[in-house]
């Protein structure tokens, strides 16, 4: 994987497209930009059956690619892993889960992205390099462990920012 280019319909001097448009209003093409490969969200999580809240693991779905931190079969996953989330700005208006370093979720709140986010800093490998990835953090796929070991397999880093874990 190289570097990222961030996508080209803007004129020099002009806002970039995350800050000038909706997410409903996005391409597809700025849409898919707008993930970060940090692989996060592609963590599996594990909901208390009492409260409903959500506690997040170091064990990755089936297709996470542990390196690349990308899905290893992105068109099919949905076939593949039936529970597996499509972001959709409707979706990502309702997903609580969602990493706070995650841009959906940044600009959903208003807020800015990162700027070790590809799409600032020019570089897919930002994202890897300033720790916001899965890349050495997974403790393995979903496939290695039984779902009584996935308990043992809860961390709490993928809910927090980079301040937060310091």
């Amino acid at each position: 994987m190289g570097d990222y280019k961030a996508p080209r319909h803007r004129a020099a001097g002009a806002e970039p497209f995350w800050r000038s448009k909706s997410l409903e209003a996005m391409t597809p093409s700025e849409w898919e930009s707008l993930c970060d490969g940090c692989g996060r969200c592609c963590l599996l999580k594990l909901e208390d059956d009492d409260t409903g809240e959500v506690h997040h693991t170091d064990v990755g779905c089936t297709l996470l690619d542990g390196l690349g931190c990308r899905c290893r079969d992105y068109r099919n996953r949905q076939k593949r892993v039936p529970d597996c989330v499509r972001l959709t700005p409707q979706a990502v208006r309702e997903i609580p889960w969602l990493p706070p370093t995650c841009a959906y979720r940044l600009l959903r709140d208003g807020e800015p992205l990162f700027s070790w986010h590809p799409l600032v800093s020019g570089r897919a490998a930002s994202v890897h390099e300033a720790g916001i990835s899965v890349r050495g953090r997974m403790s393995g796929n979903e496939e290695e462990f039984t779902e009584d070991e996935l308990l043992d397999r809860i961390v709490s880093w993928p809910g927090l920012t980079p301040d937060e874990e310091s």
